[in-house]
């Protein structure tokens, strides 16, 4: 089962990983950027955007279908991105193939164990007949009952998509989420230490850093750099300017 992706762009690799209910789609804006000095792989994590899905998903099965992605594509030693549960998944590999990461750039996410917290969006996307939709508009009409935010609602939308017969489905596997929603909070799976340069990228108005949080990914990434951005979660979206700065900066100093 081979996972879903797009390369642009040339000079040493990089691996973008998305977050929870993301895909590949919400970096295309970035990785132009991004491409103008790496390689850059766009991918779709199992049971999201055009990947695979399956009942097993955790952070053991996240980080060896990408140790599987980057054995097929003979990628050597690249730097890896990751948003949320794409920066989790990215620390395990880290932390498991120390000596095969380049750098390391993680975004608003920390190396710990989050309470299930997405409930209410779990709650609002299996609200939605698909059978009985008749538009995006609609859509979100449902999900405005369970979401107040609107920028999440649409985030969560590009998820909908019709098939050929112009049916409405999701891309992700709502299933395999919903059963498995704790071992997604869940902490790092793997030992070890990853001595190799860091970049920890949080939001000052975001929910998913703790003062004293840096303590534990100090001592799994001691030589971890720190920045944070005035957004909430979805920092690369809501600062793109000053986010792209950041990591192409730091990027180019290893």
């Amino acid at each position: 089962m081979k996972l879903f992706y797009r390369v642009s762009g040339s000079g040493p690799p990089l691996i973008v990983l998305h977050g929870l209910f993301g895909s590949s789609d919400n970096w295309f804006t970035h990785a132009k950027t991004l491409a103008q000095h790496h390689q850059v792989w766009l991918v779709d994590q199992r049971n999201h955007g055009q990947s695979f899905h399956d009942p097993q998903f955790d952070y053991r099965s996240l980080t060896e279908d990408l140790e599987a992605f980057v054995r097929e594509h003979q990628i050597e030693n690249p730097f890896l991105l990751g948003h949320s549960m794409g920066g989790k998944t990215a620390m395990n590999y880290a932390l498991k193939n120390p000596d095969r990461v380049r750098g390391l750039v993680v975004v608003d996410i920390m190396p710990k164990n989050y309470p299930v917290h997405h409930d209410h969006i779990l709650d609002g996307l299996q609200a939605v007949d698909l059978a009985a939709l008749s538009s995006r508009t609609e859509a979100d009409q449902v999900l405005a009952r369970f979401i107040e935010e609107v920028d999440v609602r649409q985030f969560l939308l590009k998820n909908l998509a019709r098939d050929v017969e112009g049916k409405f489905y999701w891309k992700v596997n709502l299933a395999a989420i919903d059963a498995n929603i704790e071992s997604i909070g869940a902490g790092l799976v793997y030992e070890g230490v990853y001595n190799g340069p860091t970049l920890f990228v949080n939001g000052a108005r975001s929910t998913y850093y703790r003062v004293g949080d840096e303590q534990r990914a100090n001592q799994l990434f001691p030589h971890a750099e720190w920045v944070t951005l005035d957004a909430g979660h979805w920092v690369q979206a809501e600062r793109p300017r000053d986010f792209a700065d950041v990591v192409l900066h730091f990027l180019g100093q290893h």
